[in-house]
């Protein structure tokens, strides 16, 4: 595989909020334009995926995927601090602008390097976030970013820690941290990831789409049933909060744990789903978390919508 195609792109701008901005900056030499970034971390991914595959570092798998998207995610929080450096620059320059050539030269320089610092945190955030859908499709693996929240202008699926997200709930705090729209609540057994089990939980999330438009998604991230409402989410561009079962802090109660963090969301509804609907895997023990989520649901005057099979 080769990259080299992502210089083709340079000339032929798209229609995107980065290339308004990029074309905006001034600078002769020209930017690579969004669709220009987003095949290089598709190819990036794409590369390593082919490389790795079915060869003794596939037990590394996770650990290599993860890695790359986090050097992108790293680079544009870098990149980043250095524009928010340039317009405190700017703030100093302003309130101590003295009407001279110099202060005119020096002001209007570190206003460039902060426009230019915000373009180059938006390829990065473009890179990483075509990689991390590539990586999803390839695996059915979720990046979550390793401190804070993923954030970016262009991201399907905004993911927020559950702590931020709580402490913006009960705060009610403006911000990228807040929901910002009503939260619906999933919770589903690992062994239920078959086509049938795909199309029930689909249909329940597009449901709670009608209901609640501007909806945000909070679940733990596990295994199976979770990984494809996660999917649903970025492909519908449905905001999502991960509530992570720490099994390091709680042990085996760490997924009980967890569902009081999505109770305390305060969620319109909790979706459950507590074992495969498929019915070839014959009987099947529920599955405890999804159990327990809805009767905490129950207990505490919340709505709970269980997800079974369609009528025979």
């Amino acid at each position: 595989m080769t990259l080299h195609s992502t210089a083709s792109f340079a000339s032929s701008k798209s229609d995107s909020a980065f290339d308004d901005l990029s074309t905006s900056l001034g600078d002769p030499r020209p930017h690579p334009t969004e669709d220009a970034l987003v095949q290089l971390g598709r190819a990036l991914m794409t590369e390593l995926v082919d490389v790795i595959s079915d060869t003794a570092l596939e037990d590394y798998q996770t650990i290599l995927g993860e890695a790359l998207i986090g050097a992108f995610h790293s680079a544009a929080g870098r990149i980043e601090r250095d524009a928010d450096r340039a317009r405190d620059t700017m703030r100093s320059l302003e309130r101590d602008f003295d009407g001279s050539e110099a202060a005119d030269v020096e002001l209007q320089e570190a206003t460039a390097a902060a426009r230019a610092g915000d373009a180059a945190t938006q390829a990065a955030e473009l890179i990483r976030d075509a990689a991390s859908d590539t990586w999803t499709i390839a695996t059915g693996e979720v990046w979550t970013a390793w401190r804070g929240s993923r954030r970016g202008s262009f991201l399907t699926a905004a993911q927020l820690e559950a702590k931020q997200a709580i402490r913006a709930v009960r705060n009610r705090r403006a911000g990228e941290q807040d929901p910002g729209g009503p939260i619906i609540a999933f919770r589903g057994a690992p062994t239920a990831n078959t086509r049938e089990d795909a199309g029930r939980i689909f249909d329940a999330l597009n449901w709670a789409k009608k209901e609640w438009p501007d909806m945000a998604l909070a679940t733990t991230g596990a295994k199976g049933s979770e990984k494809l409402a996660i999917r649903w989410a970025q492909q519908k561009g449905v905001k999502l909060i991960l509530a992570r079962a720490d099994f390091d802090a709680h042990g085996k109660a760490a997924p009980f744990r967890a569902n009081d963090e999505l109770i305390a969301l305060e969620p319109e509804v909790c979706l459950t789903l507590v074992h495969s609907v498929d019915r070839a895997r014959g009987e099947q023990r529920p599955f405890g978390p999804a159990l327990n989520l809805g009767q905490k649901a129950t207990e505490n005057g919340m709505r709970h919508v269980p997800i079974k099979a369609r009528a025979a």
